[in-house]
């Protein structure tokens, strides 16, 4: 297949639209077709809960924005309706009014008379209002949450010293404080290693001097539109590969019917024991980072198929895991004596859900309950697709040439600069997430605020500390001994400068990833001597790496110290670490690399727009296909959701 697809889309705000595509799914049976169009949906139909998880307001916002985008007579050139165009597809990227990343409530550019004169030309039978509110009284709640900066200005909050879930705008509690919250969850807690992850699928509410939790379930809240997500779930037994693929969707149908998080657990548990077939799905409250506490699941969505052929490289890593944990560099007591159930596949990703839309991860290892990890394993994936799409789009936009000192470093970087991506990606998610173990007694939850910028660490220790490893080389997944000081030099580039780009001026690192990522990489100049340093060359500040096996010792030595942290649950250790090098920035360097950076024109952000999937029938009404379509516009497929798969207002 010639590579002419179109993988670069629009860009707006600070983002850029990719496409990706799906290679190989028209080699798939109608069978496999059906079965990933059902789990599709499955994956689509919980949109309206992430918007909801996001904020409080953000459904309110998102539905009148698009009544008025979509009404709007006037000119669509004029300055004001280009800015609420731009606001409203921030909105749909960022599923919510803050950045998807930093966090922060972004504003609009359009004026507040402007708005308040489209919302009052919008017939009242359009808009969301609630039970006996009036058109006016609607308005005066959205105005100061849109306009004023200063009301619910941060969607997650992680400064050190507040009151995390008061100052966070996230929807997760209402009326409660963060010492509230974790002593509810400390009381459910027992000695038993197998407790289930408290707090996953809930809000936490006090009402009338009372907690309560109201859980997220069928018949509970956001039961609306997990009926959906059950309905195409159940649709989808009906072409599934095997019977194992049929046990797990009803283990997790029982779940979300019962809301019962050892339910979950049961089906995560299926989940990873089941490897048969060529197609598998993530679907529902999964990752914590969008709560500051780190308890409360985001619902995401997506449908996956294998890619037979990059798959042999997370294959010869999954099936070596022994050997990786056996030679890690932490303490013995700390590495698990018997690697379990251990699985990778390089995938293609067929349809994006939920927080993993349009903004997707590229890489996966699950479950996150350490103890299932232990007693049972975790499978890892790889999305080939999404990478490859980045790949295409960052060929020859100058970046390399801005940020790399030297010319020898660059033609390094270009040459072995994708594969050690990729293997990076491959050890962090098969191996680092899953490797060591927690002592005895050690509360999963004990690092609190810190726990996920901690384990976001220790997997790309683990992934840089063996990316250098000779044994890469022996398995045939580099053919060069040197080929890793290409991830050496983009990884402390990134995490010591250029992530800044995605971070306002006078703003410190928020996100768990970035927080990671400046942990090590200062961790590691602070300690590095001069086997690494920052110089100036000709004005301009440069990463220069003398010694890059001194590099690989300073990574064992922290991933040592950062798996002890994690392994002995010692808080006080990782909020020392995270304050001390992750958290603030120094406001020149910030100056200078948002300078250097702005004039590439790269956005430095990126997501992506889903393939069109649509039934194709024959005469008789049988199905014969699934049809792609790659093109549909960010707008147009954003309000195409809106209208299909809109559960909760």
């Amino acid at each position: 297949m010639t590579d002419d697809f179109k993988y670069s889309e629009e860009a707006f705000a600070d983002l850029q639209m990719l496409r990706y595509r799906l290679n190989g799914f028209n080699s798939l049976s109608l069978q496999q077709k059906l079965y990933v169009y059902c789990l599709s949906k499955a994956a689509l139909s919980g949109r309206d809960i992430t918007f909801d998880q996001q904020g409080k307001y953000n459904l309110l916002i998102r539905k009148t924005l698009e009544v008025i985008y979509s009404k709007f007579d006037g000119d669509r050139n004029q300055s004001d309706f280009k800015a609420l165009e731009i606001y409203l597809k921030r909105i749909w990227f960022s599923s919510g009014i803050y950045h998807h990343y930093g966090c922060e409530k972004f504003l609009p550019h359009f004026s507040e008379d402007f708005f308040r004169k489209q919302f009052l030309s919008i017939d009242e039978k359009q808009l969301p209002l609630a039970k006996d509110q009036t058109k006016s009284e609607l308005l005066e709640v959205l105005v100061p949450i849109i306009f004023n900066s200063k009301i619910l200005p941060k969607r997650v909050n992680q400064t050190d010293g507040e009151d995390l879930v008061k100052t966070s705008a996230c929807n997760f509690y209402e009326g409660v404080s963060q010492q509230e919250v974790e002593s509810f969850y400390m009381q459910k807690k027992t000695d038993s290693s197998k407790q289930p992850s408290w707090g996953l699928n809930s809000k936490l509410v006090k009402e009338g001097g009372r907690i309560k939790e109201f859980v997220w379930k069928e018949d509970g809240m956001y039961g609306a539109a997990i009926k959906q997500i059950i309905f195409w779930l159940t649709k989808s037994l009906d072409y599934s590969e095997n019977e194992e693929q049929k046990n797990v969707i009803k283990k997790l149908v029982k779940y979300y019917k019962s809301g019962n998080l050892k339910d979950f657990d049961d089906y995560s548990i299926a989940w990873v024991a089941q490897n048969k077939g060529s197609i598998d799905t993530i679907n529902g409250f999964i990752e914590v980072y969008g709560d500051p506490l780190g308890l409360k699941g985001t619902w995401e969505g997506l449908v996956e198929y294998t890619d037979k052929v990059a798959t042999k490289r997370t294959r010869a890593i999954s099936e070596n895991a022994q050997w990786f944990e056996d030679h890690s560099p932490v303490d013995p007591r700390f590495r698990k004596p018997k690697v379990k159930g251990v699985s990778a596949n390089v995938i293609c990703a067929a349809m994006l859900g939920g927080d993993e839309y349009p903004a997707s991860a590229i890489g996966i290892n699950l479950p996150n309950a350490n103890w299932i990890r232990s007693a049972y394993g975790s499978k890892s994936v790889t999305i080939g697709n999404l990478t490859h799409a980045y790949n295409m789009v960052a060929h020859g936009n100058g970046f390399l040439d801005e940020f790399v000192i030297d010319k020898l470093t660059r033609e390094h970087i270009e040459k072995y600069g994708e594969v050690c991506d990729d293997l990076h990606t491959d050890l962090h998610e098969c191996l680092g997430h899953g490797s060591g173990r927690l002592l005895p007694g050690t509360d999963e939850d004990a690092l609190k605020a810190y726990g996920n910028t901690i384990e976001e660490a220790r997997a790309d220790l683990f992934g840089l500390y063996y990316i250098a490893d000779k044994k890469l080389v022996e398995l045939g997944l580099l053919s060069d001994e040197e080929a890793y000081k290409s991830q050496y030099y983009t990884y402390m580039m990134n995490g010591l400068m250029t992530q800044l780009v995605r971070i306002k001026p006078g703003l410190n690192i928020e996100e768990a990833h970035m927080r990671n990522r400046a942990l090590i990489a200062y961790w590691v100049l602070d300690h590095a001597g001069e086997a690494m340093e920052l110089v100036k060359v000709k004005g301009k500040t440069y990463l220069r790496i003398n010694d890059y096996l001194k590099m690989r010792d300073l990574f064992g030595t922290f991933l040592a110290e950062i798996q002890r942290i994690k392994s002995e649950g010692d808080y006080q250790a990782a909020r020392e670490l995270v304050e001390t090098y992750a958290v603030k920035i120094d406001p020149k360097l910030h100056e200078e690399i948002l300078l250097r950076y702005q004039k590439l024109n790269i956005a430095p952000y990126k997501g992506f727009i889903n393939p069109k999937m649509t039934l194709v029938c024959d005469e008789e009404g049988n199905y014969k296909d699934v049809k792609l379509d790659y093109t549909e516009s960010f707008a147009e497929q954003n309000l195409r959701y809106s209208k299909e798969y809109a559960t909760l207002i």
